[in-house]
């Protein structure tokens, strides 16, 4: 036990170091952003002792404050204003990140790999700037979602079937876009499937239980509303985007015009966050069957069919914003590392794509319009590529291999090239 703290003190340190950056540059202030708007009525009843008007202002992620009271219950022993209460609430989404970077690091580090694969690759866990932007606007919750999913993938293909449930259901009730994971944890779990979905649902159903029989209607009408209709909210970084129309006002949170922006069709509000659970069993079961036939486990590729599902979630959902790309990151990084000898390379590409997306293009002062095809460019590109590593794995091979090829090729005939002597041909 000695020594393997001693192995990794330099990656621990490393990992508080990098956190408490995050937290100084993401936890400056509450006002004005989503926790404000959402979750803190709900926060500061409960730490008034008032459970029951709690159960009723709880927004759609209740399940994400209850599992963080303790941290932030305790900012009441002095009195903590909402700064504090913000911050203690943050506190478990940001270790778990950084519990996940460590993890990783650990193994990448029996294995031998390098020290700077190792930096990159915690640096994209704790450090990335989606990791910024979802603190920025309120949403921890986040962050604990992503690691639990990638937890739980994990433990299945670990053969830890009873953790795999625990870590699944504590997900999906910190927020419910956590049940594209069962897909890739069945997949991934050689047995014990059926007591594992059990399992994660008394765990889900034990957190989610108070909510749902208190609320008098509050959470199950957000969580309904929620799931079955886009309300008003219809971002440029999603597929449907061009089905939408010009012509309307259209105005934000706080009654500042969009100008450029386009209001959804309306046959959308019944179809826009249900297809992005209706697509997990029939992609899982279709990776099942392939990797069955061909008489082999999931393995490292149920973290790559997580990391798929999670992209599609941003893809499909008309509400798409940055950090809607984090849990896919998340997936992404982990499965990379644990696959490849190489730095994950795509990993970092992908939250640098996912940074200008998000951030650069709307800083250019960009149309909407021109923001959205510049998303639709990038994540069908990143989709398809997601999808042949996945279901067509032979096909990335024998591309690679024909640029391997290539480039042999063209290294010989430079090679075999006579070069010139001094002062011919001048």
């Amino acid at each position: 036990m000695r020594s393997l703290v001693r192995e990794n003190a330099v990656v621990v340190c490393a990992a508080a170091v990098a956190l408490l950056l995050m937290a100084w540059l993401g936890l400056y202030g509450w006002a004005w952003t989503d926790w404000d708007n959402e979750a803190r009525p709900a926060v500061d009843a409960l730490i008034a002792g008032h459970v029951g008007r709690f159960l009723h202002l709880a927004p759609a992620y209740g399940g994400s404050l209850i599992l963080r009271a303790p941290f932030f219950m305790v900012t009441a022993l002095w009195h903590g204003g909402q700064l504090a209460i913000y911050r203690a609430s943050a506190a478990p989404c940001l270790l778990a990140t950084g519990a996940l970077g460590i993890w990783l690091c650990a193994r990448l580090r029996a294995a031998g790999r390098p020290l700077g694969t190792r930096a990159l690759v915690l640096a994209l866990c704790v450090a990335n700037p989606l990791t910024l932007s979802a603190l920025q606007e309120g949403h921890p919750e986040e962050l604990l979602g992503a690691a639990l999913c990638v937890a739980a993938v994990l433990c299945a293909i670990h053969e830890r079937p009873v953790w795999a449930a625990v870590a699944l259901g504590l997900a999906i009730a910190n927020k419910e876009w956590a049940a594209l994971a069962v897909g890739p944890v069945l997949v991934a779990l050689p047995h014990a499937r059926l007591r594992t979905v059990l399992i994660a649902g008394a765990v889900a159903g034990a957190v989610m239980a108070p909510l749902i029989l208190g609320a008098s209607g509050g959470l199950v009408g957000q969580a309904s509303a929620g799931g079955l209709s886009t309300g008003t909210i219809f971002q440029p970084w999603q597929l449907w985007w061009f089905l939408g129309s010009h012509g309307h006002v259209v105005t934000g949170l706080y009654g500042n015009a969009k100008v450029g922006y386009r209001v959804p069709p309306a046959w959308l509000g019944g179809y826009g966050h249900i297809l992005i659970v209706a697509i997990m069993p029939p992609l899982s079961l279709l990776y099942a069957r392939r990797q069955g036939k061909a008489g082999r486990r999931a393995g490292n590729g149920a973290l790559l069919l997580l990391a798929l599902l999670l992209a599609l979630r941003c893809v499909l959902d008309p509400w798409d914003t940055g950090y809607y790309a984090l849990p896919f990151l998340t997936a992404l990084v982990t499965w990379e590392s644990l696959s490849f000898d190489r730095p994950p390379a795509l990993a970092l590409l992908g939250a640098f794509a996912a940074w200008f997306v998000f951030e650069r293009t709307s800083s250019l002062a960009l149309s909407a319009d021109v923001q959205a095809l510049v998303f639709t460019l990038v994540s069908v590109a990143a989709v398809g590529a997601l999808a042949v590593a996945l279901y067509a794995p032979g096909v990335g091979e024998r591309l690679r291999g024909r640029s391997a090829r290539r480039v042999h090729r063209h290294a010989e005939e430079w090679r075999r090239t006579p070069t010139p002597e001094p002062g011919i041909g001048t």
